[in-house]
């Protein structure tokens, strides 16, 4: 955006809560301000009939953030709590106002969630070719590891995954040893990762489905958290892996083929005729089988961590996120 179409903050900027009246201005900013850096011809209709705004201010509204300026909202951030990680995202602020630091004032409230969670691993998703991003979350501890694509590909039908369980399938009363399960599987992939968070609030706002593979014994081989279908992160006629984990170790791989059926086979139940997933490219061999499936990336970034560490992105981890 050229300098002639910038406003001044001539007024304070205030960064409170973001509540349910904010959501349809908080949406819109969102979708301008990714539409206009990445060159749309249309910034405000970017996304299309994917829905990041509700959806994460549905999942823990205390975690939902606005920048305000004399009361009118233009900024917004959202903070994550996955047990021990903590990510955060889409922070996003009107273009006209973009430089003057509403940006740095947003990340001040998603840190202080970090604070209070005791997260240990903390990271996001930007724009690999912005030194302007980069450079603000390298103010608060953040480093650059490894791009992570956003792939796609277009949903086989394919025949049906043995063990496969769906966690909208499971009673109530079936439902918390499956998140126990759940917690178990992701904790062995990463110290305190929780997906509990994504799990639930996918199955109360009903945009998606858990995924969850039964292991030869009593644990899970498997989960993956999918949105589907307009008004989820996936939009209309996607089914996007917002995160996916196999157990680690010996056969992790195949196991990982088998995850990746079986989301196909819920995108294939659902009529939705693409399959999204982010995938970091620390997770070499991952990255190679979903490439090998058909997945092409559509969208490149980078993850940035805090502290500088892998987590769970190295070339033993057979995982499915992107952090966006």
């Amino acid at each position: 955006m050229s300098a002639a179409k910038r406003t001044s903050v001539a007024a304070p900027v205030s960064v409170r809560p973001l509540v349910e009246p904010d959501l349809d201005r908080a949406d819109g900013i969102f979708r301008v301000a990714f539409g206009t850096f990445l060159g749309a011809p249309e910034p405000g209709t970017f996304f299309g009939t994917a829905d990041y705004v509700r959806t994460r201010w549905a999942a823990d509204p205390r975690a939902a953030f606005a920048a305000t300026v004399e009361d009118e909202v233009v900024g917004s951030n959202f903070a994550a709590d996955w047990g021990s990680v903590g990510y955060f995202g889409p922070l996003t602020v009107r273009p006209d106002l973009w430089d003057q630091g509403i940006g740095r004032r947003l990340m001040e409230p998603v840190m202080a969630c970090f604070d209070t969670w005791g997260n240990r691993h903390l990271g996001l998703f930007t724009f690999s070719h912005s030194p302007k991003h980069i450079e603000l979350y390298r103010r608060y501890g953040f480093w650059p590891r490894f791009l992570t694509a956003i792939m796609k590909k277009q949903v086989a039908v394919s025949a049906a995954v043995p063990g496969r369980v769906l966690y909208g399938e499971l009673t109530a009363a079936e439902r918390p040893d499956a998140l126990s399960l759940g917690r178990a599987l992701t904790g062995s992939v990463y110290e305190g990762l929780s997906l509990e968070r994504e799990i639930t609030a996918v199955q109360e706002q009903g945009i998606g489905d858990t995924i969850l593979l039964d292991g030869a014994d009593s644990g899970l081989d498997g989960l993956a958290v999918c949105h589907c279908g307009a008004g989820s992160e996936a939009g209309e006629d996607v089914c996007f892996v917002k995160f996916g984990a196999v157990r680690p170790g010996p056969g992790a791989a195949d196991r990982f083929e088998r995850l990746l059926d079986a989301c196909e086979q819920l995108a294939t139940e659902r009529g939705l005729g693409q399959l999204d997933a982010g995938m970091n490219l620390a997770r070499q061999d991952a990255y190679r089988r979903m490439v090998d499936r058909g997945f092409r990336t559509w969208l490149q970034g980078v993850t940035m961590h805090k502290p500088n560490e892998p987590g769970y992105s190295h070339p033993d981890a057979y995982v499915i996120d992107d952090w966006r």
